[in-house]
């Protein structure tokens, strides 16, 4: 599948902050401050086909093997559930609030 990645600022619809581009060189899919993110991709990260729309919630982090440590984002309308890496700029103080 042929994506195009997009850096790019955006505010939070959770704790409304503004959010700047990610710092390297991947693109930025959720907030770094309350790490809450936003239904968009559907099927395959970066196809934004979802129609849903609805606040990701950070349920969960944990390491995985080759990519090193995720964050598991819910959704709180429809419950998809979708793997985040962290950035490295993400407030590490958060993640210890959530479960692990």
């Amino acid at each position: 599948m042929w994506f195009t990645m997009i850096n790019e600022s955006f505010q939070c619809e959770n704790c409304k902050r503004e959010i700047t581009k990610h710092p390297s060189w991947s693109a930025r899919n959720h907030c770094n401050y309350c790490l809450h993110s936003k239904h968009l991709d559907d099927i395959s990260p970066w196809d934004r086909a979802s129609t849903c729309h609805g606040i990701m919630k950070p349920v969960w982090i944990d390491k995985k093997k080759n990519k090193g440590w995720m964050i598991l984002h819910r959704c709180k309308k429809c419950q998809k559930e979708i793997l985040n890496k962290i950035a490295e700029d993400d407030d590490m103080e958060v993640f210890s609030e959530i479960k692990r």
